[in-house]
């Protein structure tokens, strides 16, 4: 795998857990497992192997020499080499800093994608898939069909995270990826007058994945292709939802030590507990009179910020207003929604909001809520909400992607979440309405629905058997050409 994030190494989001948990569980089924990921200023040199001679990396008529580290996955014998360059990684950001990206993103990640066909063969290891994640990554399928970095041709398998960021830039810095003009019109590069490095590696890999059945679909519609919809139904044939799935060893609420209190679908009663620790920590009234709901998230529009905190029809000024709620937020993004959630903070007393992130904080939240709120607009995959079902937690959540494939709306036959149809305002308002009136009226509605989320289950096993699928697909494929 080429990624340019895994946990515990390196870390912005999602993508760093996913990677990290697909690579350790298809080691644990057997399969030798590599990563190759930059070496960023926060992963130490003296707790890695170094290689004696650098690698050697050939982009047009420049060359790059990076010197190569050697680690290990936690818990796993998965090795992941470190591409070492100063004037490429050098630095503390992955992306960029304080919200701007780094201006030759471009230019380092196509170092890290001619790298991973170069690694192999240097290293006396030649992989039979090579499955990329996400923009930075997405030129690996288009090189290895060029077939120039290596003498074998593996498959290709890319992951598409989120199609929102796609790795768009000006045709003139086509030089940069180590193609020749010659090459741009059949490289798939080339979209509305720019580079598109995602539209390039959905052409040109063998497999395409993304992280929910639902998202497979949706992505494949103008509404939520992002421009790329014909795109890939073009390629609809070689593209796969496959669930992202939830390391229970982290988040399980029977053995979870960042709680006072342990439970189970059994003593999920015991929550009510969880619930006054965390309202004593934050200051809220301690009462389990009114329900508590909470939201841990990015601060950005593709959350659902916009319809919950727009000045004059913003939906959380309404609840905080209307309805008997305690309400907790914990997350970083765009200024304007961080400064929106102060000034909401500081004019009403029944709401928290904590600007920054806390891993200890974040689980207590999913312990001590009664409702996780998730109003996104789309959701590739979503885990929140998987949390959420585990700690006994309803799921408040928009009917997309990855969330309607988790969440069953509440009936009086079952259900496991409140589900709203879309992100507006007032499928919002309404969504939260339907939980303070369940919480106020049917204490053992919330109970039984509290229990059936808990058993729910998304192991990392499951989906690792679907991405073996997907890889025996790419081979099939490949060996076809």
């Amino acid at each position: 795998m080429v990624t340019t994030e895994a946990v515990p190494f390196a870390k912005s989001g999602g993508l760093a857990d996913a990677v990290t948990a697909l690579a350790q569980e298809l080691d644990r089924a057997g399969h030798d497992v590599r990563l190759l990921m930059p070496r960023y200023y926060g992963i130490r040199r003296d707790q890695l192997f170094r290689f004696p001679s650098p690698l050697r990396v050939q982009i047009g008529e420049e060359h790059y020499e990076s010197a190569v580290y050697e680690g290990r996955l936690p818990d796993s014998e998965v090795v992941v080499y470190f591409l070492d360059h100063e004037e490429l990684f050098g630095r503390d950001g992955i992306y960029g800093v304080g919200g701007e990206a780094f201006d030759d993103n471009l230019h380092r990640f196509t170092v890290l994608s001619h790298a991973a066909l170069t690694i192999g063969p240097r290293l006396g290891w030649e992989p039979e898939i090579i499955h990329s994640h996400d923009w930075p990554t997405a030129l690996v399928p288009m090189l290895a069909r060029r077939g120039q970095s290596s003498a074998h041709q593996p498959a290709t398998v890319l992951t598409v995270h989120n199609l929102g960021y796609q790795g768009s830039y000006p045709v003139g810095m086509l030089p940069k990826t180590g193609l020749s003009w010659s090459e741009l019109p059949e490289s798939g590069l080339l979209h509305h007058d720019e580079l598109n490095m995602l539209k390039a590696g959905i052409l040109n890999a063998d497999m395409v994945t993304t992280v929910s059945p639902t998202y497979a679909a949706e992505i494949q519609t103008p509404l939520h292709g992002f421009s790329l919809d014909q795109v890939l139904t073009s390629r609809s044939e070689r593209l796969a939802g496959i669930l992202n799935g939830v390391d229970y060893s982290l988040w399980n609420p029977e053995r979870d030590h960042h709680l006072d209190v342990n439970y189970t679908a059994e003593t999920v009663a015991l929550k009510e507990r969880s619930k006054s620790a965390l309202q004593t920590e934050l200051g809220l009234p301690v009462t389990n009179d009114v329900p508590l709901i909470g939201t841990v998230s990015r601060l950005v529009s593709q959350k659902g910020f916009a319809e919950l905190l727009a000045p004059g029809y913003g939906a959380l000024p309404t609840v905080l207003t209307e309805m008997p709620i305690q309400v907790v937020v914990l997350g970083t993004g765009e200024p304007e929604y961080e400064y929106q959630l102060r000034r909401l903070s500081d004019r009403f007393p029944n709401l928290t909001a904590i600007i920054g992130f806390d891993d200890g904080l974040a689980h207590r939240i999913e312990a001590g809520a009664d409702f996780f709120l998730m109003p996104s607009r789309y959701e590739p995959c979503g885990l929140n909400q998987l949390y959420s079902l585990r700690y006994g937690t309803i799921p408040i959540v928009t009917r997309t992607g990855g969330l309607a494939d988790t969440v069953r709306d509440v009936t009086p036959e079952g259900g496991t979440g409140i589900v709203l149809g879309h992100a507006c305002p007032s499928e919002i308002i309404n969504g939260i309405r339907r939980a303070v009136t369940m919480w106020k009226e049917s204490p053992n509605q919330i109970a039984a629905v509290r229990r059936a989320g808990m058993k729910e289950r998304y192991a990392w096993e499951s989906a690792a058997g679907h991405y073996l699928e997907a890889y025996a697909r790419a081979i099939s494929y490949r060996a076809s050409v």
